[in-house]
């Protein structure tokens, strides 16, 4: 195969003459002499490097086949013309393009199975060309929606098979790497990848949920990794485009749900903040717009406390958007406010509501947002006490000294506040014991803050002894 010969003659006058001969032959039912016509002519002008010529009667021969509906001839001419020694790839790509073409006429008109023969043919044909990688990606997209189908449909034998089937046939296309394919169509492609995937791995997780065991990649979790790879590939800022505001919400959806299943409410909270930059999102306040924004504010006091999530938290507060949302507002500034949220309070405030909600209809959810005022209580506690009994501090949070140890311990492994239990006492010690270098550095910097407002007092005064002496004057 090869397109860089220079063409050594110009066959269009025979091609011209014999286009005609061959196609009176094709309706008169001699469909086979009106290919040897074809072929033998297909030849010369291939040896020569007739690009115009050789397309014309590639294109000629399968369009033949095609009329007369001899669909097994159809598939061989298409796998021998795709073999002749020396084809031009131009050519192989246009006939390619041609048969593509005819496959959603030949599904309705004459069933799935010739469809589907023709389908293998093309990917049988296109298989290792990089010059065809676009046509391949397009049937194989076709024949992985085909299986999808299947495994909906009440008489297929394994659905499970088809749709991991259907999942690992587009799964195995690096369309990020085609250079032939236009930037939104690999977006569309690489889409598609990760919602099939997502589909697979819930199906693996609902299995394993059954058994309820899971191991360490166990379930759908390989399928969760192949979904985060697969995020990688899109390039969000050509998402920003106005024209792509589909593909858009399309991924963040399914961002969303791969972060949901990690338990990633900071990540959750992310991408819905992204959604809701989308300008017909934003600008549907009452419907899209609003969901959007009371998902942010309930992902985000889910998160657990970080300076990105308290960051992200305070910007949300001061929002004026979410001033308009008296619950997501009032339940945020609880959050963002250095006072102590009594649970029951909270419970009874918001408790009726937000269960209803999708968010926190989930019982994990709502003892997540249980455990995260506990920990709100405690980084307040640590801010204005410097020691606490086991006892007061257990009070304070509703819980046991028990429950009330193990969380803060948690807290203090993960760097959110240092604290220190003497259990004998029972006395929770919140500031660390100081160096003596620490001490004298803090002794320093305050004898500079002082002489340095004795300074500025003792200049103010002679200013105003010398004001008054003028005036005497």
């Amino acid at each position: 195969m090869s397109d860089n010969k220079k063409q050594e003659k110009d066959y269009t006058p025979e091609v011209t003459a014999l286009l005609p001969e061959a196609e009176a032959l094709a309706k008169s039912g001699k469909l086979q002499d009106a290919l040897d016509k074809l072929l033998a002519l297909e030849k010369l002008t291939r040896n020569a490097a007739d690009l115009s010529s050789t397309t014309k009667l590639s294109k000629a021969a399968i369009q033949h086949c095609y009329d007369a509906r001899n669909y097994p001839l159809l598939n061989s001419t298409i796998t021998l013309l795709s073999k002749k020694h020396g084809q031009l790839k131009a050519a192989i790509q246009a006939f390619v393009e041609q048969a593509i073409e005819w496959l959603p006429e030949i599904k309705e008109r004459d069933g799935e199975e010739r469809w589907l023969e023709l389908l293998e043919t093309l990917r049988s044909v296109t298989e290792g060309k990089i010059f065809l990688e676009t046509p391949r990606a397009r049937v194989t997209l076709l024949l992985s929606h085909y299986h999808e189908n299947l495994s909906l449909s009440s008489t297929a034998k394994d659905p499970k098979a088809a749709i991991q089937t259907a999942s690992d046939l587009l799964s195995e296309l690096q369309v990020e790497t085609y250079s032939s394919m236009e930037r939104r169509e690999k977006t569309e492609f690489i889409l598609e990848q990760m919602r099939l995937l997502i589909k697979v791995a819930r199906q693996k997780d609902a299995e394993v949920g059954k058994k309820g065991t899971k191991d360490l990649l166990g379930g759908g979790e390989a399928e969760w990794v192949k979904v985060r790879v697969g995020g990688r590939k899109v390039n969000e800022e050509f998402l920003k485009e106005k024209d792509n505001e589909d593909l858009k919400l399309k991924y963040y959806d399914m961002m969303i749900q791969h972060a949901l299943n990690q338990d990633a409410y900071l990540d959750v909270a992310k991408y819905y903040y992204k959604v809701w930059e989308t300008p017909s999102i934003k600008e549907d306040v009452n419907n899209k717009g609003k969901a959007a924004l009371e998902h942010i504010s309930y992902y985000m006091v889910l998160a657990p406390h970080t300076n990105e999530q308290s960051d992200m938290l305070h910007h949300l507060y001061v929002d004026p958007a979410l001033q308009k949302l008296e619950l997501q507002y009032n339940l945020t500034k609880c959050f963002v406010t250095k006072e102590l949220m009594r649970w029951p309070g909270i419970e009874a405030l918001y408790g009726k509501f937000l269960q209803k909600t999708p968010v926190f209809s989930q019982e994990k959810r709502w003892e997540d947002l249980h455990t995260r005022v506990i920990e709100h209580n405690i980084r307040v506690v640590a801010e204005y006490y410097t020691r606490i009994t086991l006892v007061r501090l257990s009070s304070l949070l509703d819980l046991t000294p028990k429950e009330t140890e193990a969380i803060l311990s948690r807290l203090v492994v993960s760097g959110t506040v240092w604290a220190k239990i003497d259990r004998p006492a029972g006395i929770i010690s919140f500031r660390a014991k100081r160096s003596t270098e620490d001490v004298m550095n803090d002794w320093s910097s305050d004898m500079q803050k002082l002489l340095s407002l004795v300074e500025k007092t003792w200049m103010g005064m002679n200013a105003a002894q010398a004001a008054q002496s003028r005036v005497k004057s």
